[in-house]
Formats: structure tokens, C-alpha cells, sequence
């Protein structure tokens, strides 16, 4: 029953302001509202709750009332679908361009049927045009296609061959066009999975590109220059070379400007999100959260892109120590309806941010009985999890963090030796030597006997090394919710306000 919460988001959200929606207004509390307000509440709501919910009584009659009542919401949702407002320069730009392409298609599908053939060329030949502009070579192909077959009805030879050439140059194009789309699928799949499949499909990438590179000098068209982009952009992202990610989106940016790529087509709002997340990983936070402010305004709240945005907006606030401002980022991100929505991986996401944040730059509206209960919670975490794969460093550090706070000192032991077996099992290979090196820190803060300035000063090469590692490539990555070294700094700071340490934990002589 959540698709109807959806529908009622996304029609609520986007539906055009001359178009009158499912009336959900509070005045007119039919059972129609009621059933949306119910699942917006509570989406994970069981059939027998939302019965006794709108009609007092799970019983059979009022079970089959509900299931009516549902499929009667979600056709009005559904038929609004076709009154969604693309005009929004803040959603996917190719969305209008194509969306007027399927509107006329519909129309002249129904009035060629009809057998209205002079105005049935009229709009085809429109639609091609529009298609030709926004490179959609499928409706190229379809409406070329058509043209022919109305041409050979109406007996027009010449116009008949014409068309055909047309449609012929499309279908080698598209053709084109779907081997390179099944060679960005299949690397996608293999770059979606765990961080070892990433390892793994990294040397295969090369003959992928390879591939791509020739399909975009034949066909020359928006959809192959796309995807040979986002797999350029791909293969840099997982070798860490964040350098040349940047130089590729400004580039792109000067092209789109120039007028050297399709207006109609090119996805700035993916650019944005690359350029800033280069900007991140490259460990230039002042500069990428500049951009990121300056980015938020192309992503409307209402897309999951401005979600998977923000995340990147709120660790570039973390990484540059402005944790005010990332509270304020917590907060707006918190309030949008939609969030509650992501799956549970990406929710536990946000909140392992916002406990760093929290822990860090505890507000003054925290109390003790909040501090509690996120320490609970951090320490509840599953580790090792796969759905977690590139956060269990940070589980386990956050964890021994608030361990510390309380002065658990046999706890903060085994936190560290779960970091050594994770170690020893999973960090494998150079690309995970800033995290190896923050572990040895770690290390030297326990042989230490936790004393912070012993441990300053005993940690201070492996600190400067630290300092001067770049991140690793995303095939690698241990995501750094605070970076290392500030998290070095935060852990001196509470040793020095939490010295003496009890005997049995003391420097080992």
C-alpha cells in the first residue's frame, strides 16, 4: 500500500495548478483523504490497522470496502500522472522534452486510428522535429516509422522513400545506442554491488570504455556521449583520481555552455553532484561546500536526487568543522517528506551522520536523556554489515567514542580489537592506508596508557603521514565521516580532560 503514499506525494508535489487534484484538503475529509492520510502517516500500516482506522471494525465487508476504496485512490493518482508539471527547472531537464514527444505520440496515435491522416502528418512531423532537437532517437524511429506507413497509404512514393532513409539512419543509430546502453547497465550493476566487486570489475572497465569510445564515434549522438561520460566519470571515482573528475564536469559545464551538448538533454543536477562530491573526497571542504550551497538551488526537494545530494552537503559541512551549519542541514533534510521514504540503509546512513555531528557539536536543546539514548543506539549498530559495506570503520570508532566519553575503558579495549580483526580480514591492498594509519594511532593511544600528550607526541610521524595520504577511490573508500585527523583531535581532547586512567589500563612498562 506504500505505492499509494507515493503517488499522492509525487501528484501533490508536481501536478499542474490548473489540473484539480484527488481533493486531499482538510475540509472535504472523504474516505479518499482519510485512506492518504493514513498511509502518509503511517506507510507501513497493515491492512486490518487501516480498516479499523477508517471504518471502526475489521470485518469482512469493511476489508472488500477498503480494497475498492484503494484501487478507486490509486486510478484518480495514477490519471493525474499524465498532469505532472516537467516545467520545473529544478527536475530531470529532458523530462519536458520528452514528455511533450509522448503526449503528441499518444494523441497522433489515436488520430491516425481514426484515419484523420492530414493532421495526423501534421503532428508527426512535429514530433519528429522535437525528437531530432532532444537526440530521442526512439521516438525518431517511431515517429519516422509511422510517417512511412502513412505515406504508403496515402500513395506518396517520394515522400514514402524519403522517410524510409530517415527511419533507416535511425534504427542503425538507436542500434547503436542500446549496445551502449547494455555495456552502462552492466557496469552499473557490478559498481552497485559490494566494495570487492568494485575491486574486482575495476581492471575490466578499460575494454568497457574502450567499447564505449567506439560506439560514440559512429552514432555521435547525446545518448552515447552520455554514457561514455558517466563511465569516464566512474572509472576516475573508483581510482580516487578526484583531480581529474573536477577538470571533467568544468568541462562539461564550458561544453554546455558553448553549445557543443544538448541543452534539451545534459543533466546538470548529476554534474553538480559529481563536481561536489570530487571536491569532498579531494579534501577541499571549504571550497566544495561553497558549491554545494551554490548547487542546492538545481535539485528540487521533492526528487530522491536532492536527497542523495544533500548527503554530500552535509559530510563537506562536516569535513570543513562547520557543524552549526550542518545541524541546520540535519534539520531541513529531516523535515522533507520524502525522507522518511529512503530505504532503511540510507536512513541508518543519516543518522550515523548526524550522531558524529552530535557527538562533536553536541546542541544546547541535547540533553542528557538524548545523549543517552543516541549512545544507545550507537552502540546497537551491527558491524561488518554488508549493507553498511564502507561504514564499519566508522561504526566501530563512533562506538568506541562514546566509550570513551564514559570512561569504559575495557569496552574502548574491545572496540579495538574488533578494528584489528577487521583489519587483518578486510583491509586489504593500499587503498585503505589512511584507515590503517588512524588505527595505529589508535594503538599508540593505548600503549600510551591513554596519556593524551604521551600519545600526541608518540603519534606525531604517523600524523604527518596521515595528513599527507590522499583518500583512497571509491573501490576502496572507508567513507571518513569526520576525517581522521580531526577525529585525532577530538580523542587527544577528551584523554586530556578525562586523565588519570585507572591502573589496569595505564602505560605498559
Amino acid at each position: 500500500m506504500n505505492d499509494i503514499s507515493n503517488l499522492a506525494r509525487i501528484v501533490t508535489s508536481r501536478a499542474l495548478h490548473s489540473v484539480p487534484v484527488l481533493d486531499l484538503s482538510a475540509e472535504h475529509k472523504t474516505k479518499e483523504y482519510q485512506l492518504v492520510q493514513a498511509l502518509i502517516d503511517a506507510p507501513d500500516a497493515t491492512q486490518n490497522q487501516l480498516v479499523k482506522a477508517l471504518y471502526g471494525k475489521a470485518s469482512a465487508p469493511n476489508v472488500r470496502a477498503l480494497q475498492k476504496l484503494q484501487s478507486r485512490v490509486r486510478g484518480k493518482l495514477l490519471n493525474h500522472l499524465y498532469f505532472l508539471d516537467h516545467s520545473d527547472s529544478r527536475h530531470l531537464v529532458s523530462r519536458r522534452y520528452q514528455s511533450e514527444c509522448l503526449d503528441l505520440l499518444h494523441k497522433i496515435s489515436i488520430l491516425f486510428a481514426e484515419g484523420e491522416y492530414v493532421l495526423t502528418e501534421q503532428l508527426l512531423k512535429r514530433c519528429l522535429s522535437m525528437a531530432q532537437k532532444g537526440e530521442f532517437t526512439q521516438y525518431v524511429v517511431q515517429c519516422a516509422r509511422m510517417l512511412s506507413t502513412l505515406y504508403a497509404q496515402m500513395r506518396k512514393a517520394h515522400l514514402f522513400e524519403k522517410m524510409d532513409k530517415v527511419l533507416q539512419q535511425a534504427q542503425h543509430i538507436q542500434s547503436l545506442e542500446d549496445e551502449a546502453e547494455r555495456l552502462h547497465a552492466q557496469t552499473q550493476l557490478a559498481l552497485a554491488s559490494t566494495v570487492s566487486s568494485r575491486r574486482a570489475v575495476l581492471p575490466l572497465l578499460p575494454a568497457h570504455l574502450e567499447k564505449l569510445e567506439a560506439l560514440h564515434r559512429r552514432a555521435k549522438t547525446f545518448n552515447t556521449y552520455n554514457y561514455l561520460y558517466r563511465l569516464r566519470l566512474a572509472i576516475h571515482e573508483l581510482q580516487g583520481n578526484y583531480a581529474e573528475i573536477i577538470r571533467l564536469t568544468a568541462l562539461a559545464t564550458k561544453q554546455l555552455r558553448e553549445g557543443k551538448l544538448n541543452e534539451r538533454r545534459f543533466d546538470k543536477r548529476y554534474n553538480h553532484f559529481m563536481t561536489v562530491f570530487a571536491h569532498l573526497r579531494s579534501r577541499q571542504p571549504t571550497k566544495g561546500l561553497k558549491l554545494a550551497q551554490l548547487a542546492m538551488s538545481d535539485f528540487h526537494p521533492s526528487s530522491s536526487n536532492w536527497l542523495f545530494f544533500q548527503e554530500n552537503h552535509v559530510l563537506l559541512a562536516l569535513h570543513a568543522q562547520n557543524y552549526e551549519y550542518a545541524q541546520q542541514l540535519f534539520t531541513t533534510v529531516m523535515k522533507n517528506p520524502a525522507f522518511s521514504k529512503q530505504r532503511p540503509a540510507a536512513l541508518e546512513r543519516w543518522d550515523l551522520y548526524k550522531a558524529y555531528n552530535d557527538f562533536v557539536h553536541p546542541t544546547q536543546r541535547m540533553g542528557p536523556a538524548r545523549r543517552v539514548q543516541m549512545a544507545r543506539w550507537a552502540l546497537m549498530l551491527p558491524e561488518f554489515s554488508r549493507d553498511k559495506s564502507g561504514l564499519n570503520v566508522a561504526i566501530l570508532v563512533l562506538q568506541m567514542l562514546v566509550y570513551m566519553r564514559e570512561r569504559n575503558f575495557e569496552e574502548i579495549m574491545v572496540r579495538l580489537e574488533r578494528l584489528r580483526k577487521y583489519q587483518q580480514r578486510h583491509m586489504v591492498g593500499s587503498g585503505m592506508i589512511r584507515s590503517k594509519l588512524f588505527l595505529r594511532l589508535l594503538r599508540i593511544m593505548v600503549d600510551k596508557g591513554f596519556n593524551s600528550k604521551q600519545a600526541a607526541e608518540g603519534g606525531k610521524a604517523i600524523l604527518q603521514q596521515l595528513q599527507s595520504t590522499n583518500p583512497p577511490g571509491e573501490a576502496y573508500a572507508e567513507i571518513e565521516i569526520i576525517p581522521y585527523e580531526h577525529l585525532w583531535a577530538l580523542i587527544l581532547e577528551m584523554l586530556r580532560d578525562q586523565f588519570p586512567v585507572p591502573t589496569a589500563f595505564g602505560a605498559q612498562g
